[in-house]
């Protein structure tokens, strides 16, 4: 396991950040890492950052627990914070040639800092002062600083935010790309973001994991397990045929000829749609059934939550 999270928990006086925090996140993992503002999501990333300390329970980093101080900790992680602080009067190489210092002395960090600037698009933004660069370009700084020494383990809290479109797709193929060699929490609250490149969800709430499970299986979690499915005719029918079909709860008229139907649990009546077609003499001209998103199950998992500390 890349990332091993047992039982944490951490508390600001009487309010519960976190309450028995357990997961694992495996190596080459692209992890989403969602909640509502307030459920311990940036509690938790310092804390495996090791800029927090938890009440109790244990985290391990390769092998490494953050809460011994160890700077061999800080070799395996990368870490870019949702408000990505930077140096504004320092010049883009400089600065990363400063941030490589750091880490390293040999003669090695200028080439570094080369191949990250590439990596990153930063390039032609390298003779810059960071105040000058657009929101975009600070965050690719932000992404390059968290790499540069080439860690194991990247933890990246919202770094699309504030982007326009096509700097958000830009930043997120980097991240995918990055992805394929590193392990890497994400998080975000675009749900798009999180179906794109995350081959696995957690969802915390109120300090608590209520959602751990592969991207592609987590559409079965929600409160109200159900079916929909939309149905196009070719001719308007009245509503009150669908009355006839078993378990439905909800039918909705989309626009002309266009009906969303949903039904109770995982009930399939799609072959009842067909034969309720033929009976009334409908042509159907398209039917399919719409599968719960990422976002519809967020919502159901989380609306009701109330503000915790972050």
């Amino acid at each position: 396991m890349s990332i091993v999270v047992d039982r944490i928990r951490k508390t600001y006086g009487a309010q519960i950040a976190l309450d028995d925090v357990t997961f694992t996140v495996n190596s080459g993992e692209i992890v989403g890492f969602i909640g509502p503002n307030g459920a311990g999501k940036s509690t938790m990333m310092k804390i495996i950052c090791a800029l927090l300390v938890p009440d109790s329970g244990s985290v391990k980093v390769n092998g490494c627990d953050p809460a011994s101080g160890s700077l061999e900790i800080k070799k395996k992680l990368g870490y870019l914070p949702e408000s990505n602080p930077l140096y504004p009067d320092m010049y883009v190489e400089e600065y990363l040639r400063y941030v490589a210092a750091i880490y390293r002395s040999d003669s090695k960090s200028g080439s570094r800092v080369r191949d990250i600037m590439g990596i990153t698009g930063l390039l032609p933004e390298k003779n810059k002062k960071i105040a000058a660069l657009s929101k975009g370009y600070r965050q690719r700084v932000g992404l390059a600083q968290a790499i540069i020494h080439e860690p194991e383990v990247l933890i990246l809290d919202e770094p699309t935010s504030g982007l326009d479109p096509n700097q958000i797709i830009e930043i997120r193929n980097l991240i995918s790309d990055l992805g394929s060699e590193k392990t890497v929490i994400l998080s975000t609250h675009i749900m798009q973001e999180v179906e794109a490149i995350c081959k696995r969800v957690i969802i915390i709430n109120k300090g608590k994991i209520i959602a751990n499970d592969l991207a592609e299986n987590i559409g079965s979690y929600g409160i109200s397990p159900s079916h929909t499915v939309v149905v196009e005719f070719k001719r308007d029918p009245e509503r009150k045929i669908f009355d006839s079909i078993l378990g439905v709860e909800q039918v909705k008229n989309l626009k002309p000829g266009t009906w969303l139907i949903q039904t109770s649990g995982e009930t399939d009546i799609r072959a009842d749609l067909f034969n309720l077609a033929v009976k009334h003499e409908l042509v159907i001209l398209s039917l399919h059934r719409k599968e719960k998103k990422l976002e519809d199950v967020f919502r159901e998992l989380t609306l009701s939550n109330d503000t915790s500390i972050n």
